[in-house]
Protein backbone atom coordinates (compact mmCIF):
# COMPACT_ATOMS: atom_id res chain seq x y z
CA UNK A 1 0.00 0.00 0.00
CA UNK A 2 1.33 3.55 -0.47
CA UNK A 3 2.75 5.42 2.19
CA UNK A 4 0.78 8.79 1.10
CA UNK A 5 2.51 11.09 3.35
CA UNK A 6 5.31 13.53 2.86
CA UNK A 7 8.53 13.07 5.34
CA UNK A 8 8.17 17.20 5.47
CA UNK A 9 4.56 16.29 6.07
CA UNK A 10 5.16 13.85 8.66
CA UNK A 11 7.58 16.11 10.62
CA UNK A 12 5.32 19.01 11.23
CA UNK A 13 2.35 16.78 11.72
CA UNK A 14 4.15 14.71 14.86
CA UNK A 15 4.55 18.83 16.39
CA UNK A 16 1.12 19.10 16.47
CA UNK A 17 -0.37 20.03 19.55
CA UNK A 18 -2.86 16.95 19.74
CA UNK A 19 0.18 14.92 18.62
CA UNK A 20 2.18 15.48 21.47
CA UNK A 21 -0.67 14.27 23.73
CA UNK A 22 -1.35 11.18 21.52
CA UNK A 23 2.11 10.11 20.06
CA UNK A 24 0.80 7.13 18.69
CA UNK A 25 -1.85 8.74 16.46
CA UNK A 26 -0.48 10.16 13.19
CA UNK A 27 -2.05 13.05 11.75
CA UNK A 28 -2.68 12.13 7.51
CA UNK A 29 -2.83 14.84 4.96
CA UNK A 30 -5.95 15.91 5.37
CA UNK A 31 -6.51 14.65 1.37
CA UNK A 32 -7.90 12.35 -0.91
CA UNK A 33 -5.21 10.15 -1.75
CA UNK A 34 -4.94 8.95 -5.26
CA UNK A 35 -6.31 5.89 -7.06
CA UNK A 36 -4.93 2.78 -5.01
CA UNK A 37 -4.85 -1.24 -6.52
CA UNK A 38 -5.98 -2.94 -3.22
CA UNK A 39 -6.37 -7.22 -4.30
CA UNK A 40 -7.51 -8.62 -7.57
CA UNK A 41 -11.02 -10.17 -7.36
CA UNK A 42 -11.21 -13.46 -8.72
CA UNK A 43 -15.14 -14.05 -8.81
CA UNK A 44 -16.38 -10.64 -10.79
CA UNK A 45 -13.10 -10.18 -12.52
CA UNK A 46 -10.03 -6.59 -11.73
CA UNK A 47 -8.52 -5.77 -9.12
CA UNK A 48 -10.50 -3.47 -6.02
CA UNK A 49 -9.52 0.28 -6.47
CA UNK A 50 -10.60 3.35 -4.66
CA UNK A 51 -9.53 6.06 -2.63
CA UNK A 52 -9.18 6.62 0.97
CA UNK A 53 -9.37 9.90 3.26
CA UNK A 54 -6.41 10.29 5.74
CA UNK A 55 -7.21 13.56 7.95
CA UNK A 56 -4.93 15.58 9.48
CA UNK A 57 -7.40 16.09 12.84
CA UNK A 58 -7.43 14.29 15.89
CA UNK A 59 -9.60 11.04 16.25
CA UNK A 60 -12.53 11.41 18.69
CA UNK A 61 -13.15 8.55 20.78
CA UNK A 62 -10.50 6.27 22.68
CA UNK A 63 -7.81 7.87 21.42
CA UNK A 64 -7.68 6.07 18.38
CA UNK A 65 -9.48 6.50 14.72
CA UNK A 66 -12.55 5.18 13.40
CA UNK A 67 -12.48 3.77 9.89
CA UNK A 68 -15.75 4.27 7.42
CA UNK A 69 -16.29 1.48 4.56
CA UNK A 70 -18.77 3.98 1.98
CA UNK A 71 -19.80 1.95 -1.04
CA UNK A 72 -21.39 3.62 -4.66
CA UNK A 73 -24.55 2.78 -5.76
CA UNK A 74 -24.87 1.47 -9.55
CA UNK A 75 -24.06 3.53 -12.23
CA UNK A 76 -21.46 5.84 -10.07
CA UNK A 77 -18.00 5.57 -9.03
CA UNK A 78 -15.91 6.41 -6.30
CA UNK A 79 -13.91 9.21 -8.11
CA UNK A 80 -16.93 10.50 -9.82
CA UNK A 81 -19.29 10.61 -7.15
CA UNK A 82 -17.79 9.58 -3.73
CA UNK A 83 -14.49 11.42 -2.85
CA UNK A 84 -13.78 15.43 -2.96
CA UNK A 85 -16.98 17.20 -2.38
CA UNK A 86 -19.43 14.16 -3.80
CA UNK A 87 -20.89 12.10 -1.21
CA UNK A 88 -19.79 15.18 1.13
CA UNK A 89 -17.90 12.91 3.95
CA UNK A 90 -14.77 15.13 4.14
CA UNK A 91 -16.33 17.38 6.89
CA UNK A 92 -17.75 14.60 8.95
CA UNK A 93 -14.30 12.71 8.82
CA UNK A 94 -12.37 15.91 10.00
CA UNK A 95 -14.81 16.46 12.80
CA UNK A 96 -14.57 12.96 14.05
CA UNK A 97 -10.89 12.18 12.97
CA UNK A 98 -11.86 9.39 10.88
CA UNK A 99 -10.28 7.55 7.98
CA UNK A 100 -12.45 6.65 4.86
CA UNK A 101 -12.51 4.39 2.33
CA UNK A 102 -14.46 4.52 -0.91
CA UNK A 103 -13.52 1.54 -3.38
CA UNK A 104 -14.79 1.32 -7.04
CA UNK A 105 -16.56 -1.97 -7.21
CA UNK A 106 -14.92 -5.27 -9.27
CA UNK A 107 -15.80 -6.34 -12.56
CA UNK A 108 -19.52 -4.70 -14.15
CA UNK A 109 -21.75 -6.85 -11.75
CA UNK A 110 -25.76 -6.55 -13.22
CA UNK A 111 -24.01 -4.62 -16.05
CA UNK A 112 -23.87 -1.11 -14.04
CA UNK A 113 -20.67 -1.26 -11.92
CA UNK A 114 -22.95 -2.61 -9.24
CA UNK A 115 -21.59 -4.28 -6.05
CA UNK A 116 -22.89 -7.85 -5.77
CA UNK A 117 -25.03 -7.88 -2.62
CA UNK A 118 -27.55 -10.25 -4.16
CA UNK A 119 -25.38 -13.63 -4.95
CA UNK A 120 -26.74 -16.10 -3.14
CA UNK A 121 -23.76 -17.01 -1.58
CA UNK A 122 -21.99 -14.80 0.67
CA UNK A 123 -18.75 -15.68 1.95
CA UNK A 124 -15.82 -13.78 4.04
CA UNK A 125 -13.75 -14.78 1.63
CA UNK A 126 -14.64 -14.37 -2.36
CA UNK A 127 -16.34 -12.15 -4.11
CA UNK A 128 -17.17 -8.32 -3.32
CA UNK A 129 -17.56 -9.33 0.58
CA UNK A 130 -14.08 -11.00 0.65
CA UNK A 131 -12.07 -8.07 -1.09
CA UNK A 132 -14.51 -5.61 1.21
CA UNK A 133 -13.28 -7.32 4.32
CA UNK A 134 -9.65 -7.71 2.98
CA UNK A 135 -9.53 -3.85 2.46
CA UNK A 136 -10.75 -3.06 6.04
CA UNK A 137 -8.32 -5.53 7.61
CA UNK A 138 -5.35 -3.87 5.58
CA UNK A 139 -6.12 -0.76 7.02
CA UNK A 140 -7.05 -2.12 10.68
CA UNK A 141 -3.52 -3.96 10.96
CA UNK A 142 -1.80 -1.14 9.34
CA UNK A 143 -0.54 0.33 12.89
CA UNK A 144 0.19 4.41 11.25
CA UNK A 145 -3.50 4.81 10.63
CA UNK A 146 -4.18 3.55 14.08
CA UNK A 147 -7.41 2.34 13.74
CA UNK A 148 -9.32 0.54 16.77
CA UNK A 149 -11.34 -1.93 15.62
CA UNK A 150 -13.80 -1.40 17.52
CA UNK A 151 -14.71 2.25 15.53
CA UNK A 152 -14.96 0.12 12.31
CA UNK A 153 -18.19 0.91 10.00
CA UNK A 154 -20.17 0.46 6.65
CA UNK A 155 -22.23 2.44 5.19
CA UNK A 156 -23.68 2.63 1.04
CA UNK A 157 -26.23 3.50 -1.41
CA UNK A 158 -28.49 0.96 -3.05
CA UNK A 159 -26.32 -1.66 -4.21
CA UNK A 160 -24.25 -0.67 -1.88
CA UNK A 161 -26.66 -0.31 0.80
CA UNK A 162 -27.26 -3.82 -0.24
CA UNK A 163 -23.56 -4.99 0.25
CA UNK A 164 -23.74 -2.84 3.13
CA UNK A 165 -26.37 -4.83 4.77
CA UNK A 166 -25.01 -8.18 3.75
CA UNK A 167 -21.42 -7.25 5.42
CA UNK A 168 -23.33 -6.33 8.70
CA UNK A 169 -25.13 -9.76 8.48
CA UNK A 170 -22.24 -11.90 7.37
CA UNK A 171 -19.27 -9.84 9.70
CA UNK A 172 -20.92 -8.36 12.68
CA UNK A 173 -17.55 -9.00 15.07
CA UNK A 174 -15.79 -6.54 11.91
CA UNK A 175 -18.43 -3.65 11.60
CA UNK A 176 -19.57 -1.96 15.03
CA UNK A 177 -22.74 0.11 12.93
CA UNK A 178 -24.04 0.05 9.83
CA UNK A 179 -25.89 2.82 7.54
CA UNK A 180 -28.05 1.05 5.05
CA UNK A 181 -29.66 3.66 2.47
CA UNK A 182 -32.12 2.13 -0.17
CA UNK A 183 -30.63 -1.30 0.38
CA UNK A 184 -32.70 -4.62 -0.71
CA UNK A 185 -32.21 -7.73 1.95
CA UNK A 186 -30.28 -10.60 1.87
CA UNK A 187 -31.95 -13.17 -0.34
CA UNK A 188 -33.68 -10.53 -2.67
CA UNK A 189 -32.92 -10.76 -6.52
CA UNK A 190 -31.96 -7.80 -8.75
CA UNK A 191 -35.17 -8.53 -10.08
CA UNK A 192 -36.97 -7.61 -6.86
CA UNK A 193 -35.64 -4.31 -6.46
CA UNK A 194 -38.50 -2.33 -6.71
CA UNK A 195 -40.88 -4.99 -5.21
CA UNK A 196 -40.79 -6.74 -1.85
CA UNK A 197 -41.99 -10.59 -3.16
CA UNK A 198 -44.66 -12.42 -1.85
CA UNK A 199 -43.92 -13.85 1.17
CA UNK A 200 -41.28 -12.03 2.19
CA UNK A 201 -40.98 -10.06 5.21
CA UNK A 202 -38.95 -8.67 7.95
CA UNK A 203 -38.57 -11.86 9.83
CA UNK A 204 -37.25 -14.07 6.47
CA UNK A 205 -34.66 -10.59 6.24
CA UNK A 206 -33.83 -11.43 9.28
CA UNK A 207 -33.23 -14.94 9.62
CA UNK A 208 -30.86 -14.32 6.69
CA UNK A 209 -28.84 -12.09 8.26
CA UNK A 210 -28.52 -14.12 11.72
CA UNK A 211 -27.61 -17.59 8.86
CA UNK A 212 -24.66 -15.63 7.03
CA UNK A 213 -23.18 -14.61 10.60
CA UNK A 214 -23.08 -18.23 11.25
CA UNK A 215 -20.46 -18.42 14.60
CA UNK A 216 -20.07 -14.74 14.87
CA UNK A 217 -24.04 -13.89 15.85
CA UNK A 218 -22.97 -13.00 19.00
CA UNK A 219 -21.36 -9.99 18.12
CA UNK A 220 -24.75 -8.71 16.91
CA UNK A 221 -25.42 -8.04 20.51
CA UNK A 222 -23.18 -4.59 20.50
CA UNK A 223 -23.89 -3.88 16.29
CA UNK A 224 -26.07 -0.52 15.67
CA UNK A 225 -27.72 0.48 12.66
CA UNK A 226 -29.01 3.66 10.38
CA UNK A 227 -31.68 3.21 7.48
CA UNK A 228 -32.48 5.91 5.57
CA UNK A 229 -34.55 6.10 2.32
CA UNK A 230 -36.59 8.96 0.33
CA UNK A 231 -39.84 9.68 -0.31
CA UNK A 232 -39.77 10.00 -3.79
CA UNK A 233 -37.60 6.88 -4.54
CA UNK A 234 -39.33 5.43 -7.10
CA UNK A 235 -36.19 2.87 -7.93
CA UNK A 236 -36.25 0.94 -4.88
CA UNK A 237 -39.11 -0.30 -2.94
CA UNK A 238 -39.76 2.10 -0.12
CA UNK A 239 -40.72 -0.71 2.03
CA UNK A 240 -37.21 -2.18 2.21
CA UNK A 241 -36.38 0.38 4.67
CA UNK A 242 -38.27 -0.17 7.66
CA UNK A 243 -37.99 -3.72 6.72
CA UNK A 244 -33.96 -3.87 6.99
CA UNK A 245 -33.90 -1.95 10.20
CA UNK A 246 -36.97 -4.48 11.73
CA UNK A 247 -34.76 -7.32 10.19
CA UNK A 248 -31.66 -5.81 11.85
CA UNK A 249 -33.33 -5.63 15.40
CA UNK A 250 -34.52 -9.63 14.68
CA UNK A 251 -30.72 -10.20 14.09
CA UNK A 252 -30.00 -8.35 17.50
CA UNK A 253 -32.36 -10.19 19.22
CA UNK A 254 -34.30 -8.99 22.12
CA UNK A 255 -37.00 -6.55 23.08
CA UNK A 256 -37.13 -3.19 21.70
CA UNK A 257 -39.06 0.21 22.29
CA UNK A 258 -40.04 2.80 19.78
CA UNK A 259 -38.86 6.27 20.68
CA UNK A 260 -40.71 9.23 19.89
CA UNK A 261 -40.57 10.18 15.92
CA UNK A 262 -38.13 13.28 15.45
CA UNK A 263 -37.65 15.76 12.89
CA UNK A 264 -34.28 15.71 11.15
CA UNK A 265 -32.70 18.96 9.57
CA UNK A 266 -32.66 19.19 5.92
CA UNK A 267 -36.39 17.31 5.72
CA UNK A 268 -37.83 14.40 7.05
CA UNK A 269 -38.41 12.56 10.14
CA UNK A 270 -36.17 9.84 12.75
CA UNK A 271 -37.72 6.80 14.49
CA UNK A 272 -35.44 5.65 16.96
CA UNK A 273 -35.62 1.97 18.86
CA UNK A 274 -33.89 1.27 22.24
CA UNK A 275 -33.15 -2.13 23.63
CA UNK A 276 -34.28 -3.40 26.99
CA UNK A 277 -31.35 -1.64 28.49
CA UNK A 278 -32.39 1.72 27.25
CA UNK A 279 -29.77 2.00 24.13
CA UNK A 280 -30.19 2.92 20.87
CA UNK A 281 -30.20 0.73 18.28
CA UNK A 282 -31.76 1.76 15.20
CA UNK A 283 -32.82 4.57 13.36
CA UNK A 284 -35.19 4.88 10.88
CA UNK A 285 -34.65 8.19 9.07
CA UNK A 286 -37.69 8.76 6.13
CA UNK A 287 -36.48 11.84 3.90
CA UNK A 288 -39.29 13.63 2.38
CA UNK A 289 -39.31 14.65 -1.11
CA UNK A 290 -35.75 12.85 -1.83
CA UNK A 291 -35.47 10.43 -4.66
CA UNK A 292 -33.01 7.41 -4.71
CA UNK A 293 -29.52 8.80 -4.34
CA UNK A 294 -27.02 9.51 -1.18
CA UNK A 295 -28.25 12.14 0.90
CA UNK A 296 -25.09 14.34 0.82
CA UNK A 297 -26.13 17.63 2.13
CA UNK A 298 -25.34 20.94 1.87
CA UNK A 299 -21.54 21.03 0.29
CA UNK A 300 -22.06 17.94 -1.37
CA UNK A 301 -22.54 17.44 -5.24
CA UNK A 302 -26.36 17.23 -6.34
CA UNK A 303 -26.09 14.73 -9.40
CA UNK A 304 -26.02 11.43 -10.73
CA UNK A 305 -28.16 9.50 -7.44
CA UNK A 306 -26.53 12.17 -5.59
CA UNK A 307 -28.72 14.82 -3.19
CA UNK A 308 -27.32 18.30 -1.75
CA UNK A 309 -30.68 19.33 -0.88
CA UNK A 310 -31.71 17.19 2.41
CA UNK A 311 -29.93 15.51 4.92
CA UNK A 312 -26.53 15.82 5.79
CA UNK A 313 -26.06 11.75 6.22
CA UNK A 314 -22.47 11.27 6.79
CA UNK A 315 -22.68 13.83 9.77
CA UNK A 316 -25.66 12.29 10.65
CA UNK A 317 -24.34 8.88 10.44
CA UNK A 318 -21.06 9.93 12.59
CA UNK A 319 -22.93 11.50 15.30
CA UNK A 320 -25.21 8.49 15.45
CA UNK A 321 -22.44 5.68 15.23
CA UNK A 322 -19.75 7.94 17.84
CA UNK A 323 -22.66 8.49 20.20
CA UNK A 324 -23.80 5.14 20.09
CA UNK A 325 -21.08 2.56 19.99
CA UNK A 326 -21.34 -0.59 22.50
CA UNK A 327 -17.68 -1.61 21.56
CA UNK A 328 -15.48 1.30 23.08
CA UNK A 329 -15.99 2.49 26.86
CA UNK A 330 -17.10 5.80 26.40
CA UNK A 331 -15.25 7.88 28.84
CA UNK A 332 -17.62 11.25 30.04
CA UNK A 333 -17.20 14.60 30.60
CA UNK A 334 -16.11 15.95 33.97
CA UNK A 335 -18.65 16.58 36.70
CA UNK A 336 -18.85 20.25 38.35
CA UNK A 337 -19.36 19.17 42.33
CA UNK A 338 -19.35 22.66 43.62
CA UNK A 339 -19.06 26.27 42.52
CA UNK A 340 -19.54 29.77 44.47
CA UNK A 341 -18.91 33.30 44.29
CA UNK A 342 -17.98 35.38 47.17
CA UNK A 343 -17.37 38.91 47.66
CA UNK A 344 -15.17 41.28 49.46
CA UNK A 345 -15.70 44.99 48.72
CA UNK A 346 -14.75 45.09 44.81
CA UNK A 347 -12.81 41.93 44.35
CA UNK A 348 -15.15 38.46 43.43
CA UNK A 349 -13.26 35.38 44.12
CA UNK A 350 -14.82 32.01 42.17
CA UNK A 351 -14.01 28.98 43.76
CA UNK A 352 -15.22 25.47 42.66
CA UNK A 353 -14.29 21.37 42.85
CA UNK A 354 -14.95 18.85 39.81
CA UNK A 355 -14.06 15.17 39.10
CA UNK A 356 -12.79 13.85 35.85
CA UNK A 357 -13.02 10.10 35.20
CA UNK A 358 -11.04 10.91 32.05
CA UNK A 359 -7.97 12.20 33.96
CA UNK A 360 -7.87 15.65 35.52
CA UNK A 361 -9.31 18.75 34.72
CA UNK A 362 -7.49 21.55 32.46
CA UNK A 363 -9.24 24.18 32.84
CA UNK A 364 -12.09 25.53 34.17
CA UNK A 365 -14.41 28.32 32.76
CA UNK A 366 -15.80 31.08 34.80
CA UNK A 367 -18.83 33.43 33.83
CA UNK A 368 -19.79 36.36 35.43
CA UNK A 369 -23.19 38.36 34.31
CA UNK A 370 -23.23 41.79 35.60
CA UNK A 371 -21.64 45.22 35.74
CA UNK A 372 -18.47 44.03 35.42
CA UNK A 373 -18.92 41.17 32.88
CA UNK A 374 -16.24 38.36 32.85
CA UNK A 375 -15.60 35.53 30.56
CA UNK A 376 -12.63 33.66 31.82
CA UNK A 377 -11.48 30.15 30.15
CA UNK A 378 -8.70 29.67 32.32
CA UNK A 379 -9.89 30.66 36.01
CA UNK A 380 -7.44 27.35 36.91
CA UNK A 381 -7.60 23.43 36.45
CA UNK A 382 -7.15 20.30 38.84
CA UNK A 383 -9.41 19.19 41.15
CA UNK A 384 -10.53 23.14 42.59
CA UNK A 385 -9.58 26.44 41.76
CA UNK A 386 -10.06 29.63 43.37
CA UNK A 387 -9.46 33.00 41.19
CA UNK A 388 -10.05 36.33 42.10
CA UNK A 389 -11.38 39.50 39.86
CA UNK A 390 -10.67 42.69 41.59
CA UNK A 391 -12.27 45.92 40.61
CA UNK A 392 -15.64 44.75 40.21
CA UNK A 393 -18.13 47.24 39.63
CA UNK A 394 -21.28 47.80 42.15
CA UNK A 395 -24.46 45.75 40.75
CA UNK A 396 -25.88 42.34 40.87
CA UNK A 397 -23.73 39.37 39.00
CA UNK A 398 -24.72 35.70 38.44
CA UNK A 399 -22.34 33.14 36.52
CA UNK A 400 -21.30 30.14 36.04
CA UNK A 401 -18.09 27.68 36.00
CA UNK A 402 -17.83 24.52 33.58
CA UNK A 403 -14.78 22.11 33.77
CA UNK A 404 -12.95 21.23 30.59
CA UNK A 405 -10.31 17.53 30.14
CA UNK A 406 -8.19 18.18 26.96
CA UNK A 407 -7.25 14.90 26.60
CA UNK A 408 -11.46 14.25 25.65
CA UNK A 409 -12.26 17.68 24.66
CA UNK A 410 -14.80 17.12 26.86
CA UNK A 411 -16.89 19.93 28.89
CA UNK A 412 -18.88 19.60 32.13
CA UNK A 413 -22.45 20.52 32.77
CA UNK A 414 -22.78 24.19 33.84
CA UNK A 415 -22.32 25.04 37.69
CA UNK A 416 -24.44 28.08 38.16
CA UNK A 417 -23.26 30.46 40.70
CA UNK A 418 -26.53 32.10 42.32
CA UNK A 419 -27.24 36.10 42.08
CA UNK A 420 -25.21 37.94 44.43
CA UNK A 421 -24.37 41.86 44.60
CA UNK A 422 -20.94 43.85 44.73
CA UNK A 423 -20.73 47.51 46.51
CA UNK A 424 -24.62 47.09 48.23
CA UNK A 425 -26.39 45.01 50.95
CA UNK A 426 -29.41 45.79 49.07
CA UNK A 427 -30.95 42.39 48.27
CA UNK A 428 -30.84 40.96 44.52
CA UNK A 429 -34.36 41.38 42.70
CA UNK A 430 -36.38 38.93 41.73
CA UNK A 431 -35.06 36.27 39.27
CA UNK A 432 -37.20 37.00 36.24
CA UNK A 433 -34.93 33.53 34.92
CA UNK A 434 -36.35 31.37 32.87
CA UNK A 435 -35.38 27.75 31.19
CA UNK A 436 -36.29 25.45 28.58
CA UNK A 437 -35.28 21.80 28.36
CA UNK A 438 -35.44 20.75 24.08
CA UNK A 439 -33.52 18.87 21.88
CA UNK A 440 -30.26 21.27 20.39
CA UNK A 441 -32.05 21.68 17.01
CA UNK A 442 -35.38 23.35 18.46
CA UNK A 443 -33.11 25.69 20.63
CA UNK A 444 -31.66 26.90 17.36
CA UNK A 445 -34.66 27.24 15.36
CA UNK A 446 -36.56 28.91 18.32
CA UNK A 447 -33.74 31.79 18.66
CA UNK A 448 -32.32 30.73 21.98
CA UNK A 449 -28.79 29.36 20.43
CA UNK A 450 -27.34 29.64 16.43
CA UNK A 451 -25.24 27.01 14.90
CA UNK A 452 -21.43 27.40 14.66
CA UNK A 453 -20.05 24.95 12.91
CA UNK A 454 -22.34 22.33 13.15
CA UNK A 455 -22.52 22.83 17.39
CA UNK A 456 -25.39 24.68 18.78
CA UNK A 457 -23.81 27.82 21.06
CA UNK A 458 -26.19 29.70 23.35
CA UNK A 459 -26.77 32.88 22.39
CA UNK A 460 -25.23 35.51 24.37
CA UNK A 461 -23.31 33.43 26.75
CA UNK A 462 -21.67 31.08 23.39
CA UNK A 463 -21.74 28.44 25.19
CA UNK A 464 -21.19 25.08 23.68
CA UNK A 465 -24.12 22.90 23.93
CA UNK A 466 -22.74 19.93 21.74
CA UNK A 467 -23.86 18.90 17.94
CA UNK A 468 -26.62 20.92 16.58
CA UNK A 469 -29.51 17.82 15.80
CA UNK A 470 -32.19 16.70 17.25
CA UNK A 471 -30.36 13.85 19.67
CA UNK A 472 -28.74 16.41 21.74
CA UNK A 473 -31.02 17.64 24.30
CA UNK A 474 -30.19 20.59 26.68
CA UNK A 475 -31.37 22.78 29.09
CA UNK A 476 -30.96 26.46 28.71
CA UNK A 477 -31.64 29.23 31.12
CA UNK A 478 -32.61 33.06 29.91
CA UNK A 479 -30.91 35.42 32.77
CA UNK A 480 -31.17 38.42 30.90
CA UNK A 481 -33.03 39.48 27.00
CA UNK A 482 -31.09 37.37 24.75
CA UNK A 483 -28.88 35.73 26.83
CA UNK A 484 -28.74 31.77 27.28
CA UNK A 485 -26.98 29.85 29.91
CA UNK A 486 -26.55 26.27 29.91
CA UNK A 487 -28.11 24.66 32.73
CA UNK A 488 -31.46 25.30 35.27
CA UNK A 489 -32.10 28.45 36.74
CA UNK A 490 -30.26 29.85 39.95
Amino acid sequence: MKNFIASGALALALTSPWQAAQAQVTAGPGTWSSNQTWAADTVNGGSLTGYYYWPATAPALGGKRALVLVLHGCQQTASGDVIDNGFNWKAAADQYGAVILAPNATGNVYSNHCWDYARTSHSRTSGHDGVLLDLVNRFVNNAQYAIDPKQVYVTGLSSGGGETMALACLAPDIFAGVGINAGPPPGTTTAQISYVPGGYTATTAGNNCRALAGANAASFATQIASVIWGTSDYTVAQAYGPMDAAAMRLAYGGNFYQGATAPVAGGGSNIPYTDINGKLRTSEITVSGMGHAWPAGSGGQNTNYVDAAHVNYPLFLMNFWFANNLRVNQVGAPVMTACAATVSGSTVTVSGTATDSAGAVSSYKVVLNGPTAVNDAAAGSGASFSKQYAAMANGTYAGSVTATDSGTGLTSATCNIAAFNVGTTTPPPPSTCTATTSSNYAHVQAGRAHNGGGYALANGSNQNMGLNNTFYTTTLAQTAAGYYVIGACP
